[in-house]
């Protein structure tokens, strides 16, 4: 990874320094409005944030148009997790599973 720009650096030093507190979802967002550019660990974090909901939404899709009945335990196992790779996963069982339960079998 390349060295970080000084304004990288101010924008990352201003989020670690809001710590958990709310100005640091705002500040997130602030910040967001166009990153393509931008390689920071905030910056991933919001892509990865993107790409876990893009795939619970995908999944969610596929088992409801394969006339699939979903749970709220299984609707919120697939909406909390936030790993991008493990969706992808359940999203290629869900194309042939029976149940929309058998997409975690063996997990």
């Amino acid at each position: 990874m390349t060295e970080a720009s000084p304004v990288e650096r101010r924008v990352e030093f201003t989020a670690h320094g809001l710590g958990n507190r709310p100005a640091k979802h705002l500040w997130r967002n602030l910040v967001a409005m166009d990153l393509s550019f931008y390689k920071s660990y905030i910056s991933e974090e919001i892509r990865d944030e993107g790409r876990a909901q893009a795939g619970a939404e995908a999944l969610l899709i596929v088992l409801e148009q394969r006339g699939l009945t979903v749970s709220e335990d299984v609707r919120g196992r697939i909406t909390a997790c936030d790993d991008p790779g493990v969706l992808r996963h359940w999203l290629a069982r869900a194309v042939t599973a029976p149940t929309a339960e058998a997409v975690f079998e063996a997990e």
